[in-house]
């Protein structure tokens, strides 16, 4: 039987989450919309508005397409959603790289407009002055290392981390970076399993993986990828839990075959009566 932590109507903080380390595995997922933050608030620990809502929802290639204020407008509706899980927001690609004095300010921006408990950005030793400020300032912050969506152009593709010496070495850098400089919690993503279990080990804050490995404080997962909602090339990490492709095609094809032979709407999608009676001005006949 899967161990369940007891229910409760507080917000999950960031320090619990610190406080996770070594427990019961963190139940992460990401978020873009109001309904679906209702649906998985009561499930999970945290809940990550990950600026994959650039591929996932808006169509584009990359998570560079992601706007400061995109990441704003769908922070607000999970935050409008959620009730119980601690809520992240990315920080976009070019709102923190250039300087702390622009990662505190826009870092602020996302926190002031939709009250969620931290933000996430990308990056280890490079970014370590850049989650000191914030941090200093009063936010909390999630770092996120291995495999960077941010970076996949200048790395040249999605490719896995931690398949030399060399670059195993440059992640428990960028882990202990990241710690050092005040993170909660951090992400690892795309990397090689027994390196991220080591990183695990060696760290104190709570690691999250995704395309990592089952030793790691928590998992995450692309909402749409876990429920069989992606319509693109589903990575090799994901497990489907559920096939919204399927259930979605299915119901449009019935919807469309019904309507095409004027079955719907029938009897009971219809108002009957007079126009005053019909609900039209209000009324609620069904």
């Amino acid at each position: 039987m899967a161990t369940k932590l007891p229910t409760t109507d507080i917000r999950i903080g960031t320090e619990l989450i610190r406080r996770r380390k070594g427990g019961i595995p963190l139940v992460c997922l990401t978020a873009y919309t109001y309904p679906v933050a209702r649906l998985l608030d009561p499930h999970v620990d945290l809940l990550l508005v990950g600026d994959s809502v650039a591929m996932v929802l808006h169509g584009h290639e990359t998570t560079l397409g992601a706007s400061l204020e995109m990441m704003v407008a769908h922070g607000q509706a999970v935050m409008r959603g959620s009730a119980r899980a601690c809520v992240v927001v990315d920080m976009p690609a070019g709102s923190y790289e250039d300087s702390a004095a622009q990662a505190v300010a826009c870092a602020q921006r996302i926190v002031d407009e939709t009250g969620c408990q931290a933000v996430k950005l990308e990056g280890g030793v490079d970014m370590a002055g850049q989650i000191a400020a914030i941090v200093a300032a009063g936010i909390p912050v999630m770092g996120h290392i291995g495999l960077l969506p941010q970076s996949v152009e200048k790395d040249g593709g999605y490719k896995i981390k931690g398949r030399t010496d060399e670059t195993v070495v440059a992640l428990m850098a960028d882990a202990r970076a990241v710690e050092k400089a005040g993170a909660f919690s951090v992400v690892i993503e795309g990397t090689i399993e027994a390196v991220a279990a080591d990183i695990t080990r060696r760290i104190a804050i709570p690691t999250i993986g995704i395309g990592a490995s089952g030793d790691c404080d928590g998992q995450i997962l692309v909402i749409d990828d876990m429920v069989g909602l992606t319509v693109d090339r589903v990575p090799k990490f994901v497990k489907e839990y559920a096939d919204l492709r399927g259930v979605i095609a299915n119901a449009a094809e019935r919807y469309a075959a019904e309507v095409r032979d004027r079955t719907f709407p029938g009897p009971g999608h219809v108002f009957s009566g007079s126009k005053a009676s019909s609900g039209l001005n209000g009324g609620d006949e069904s």
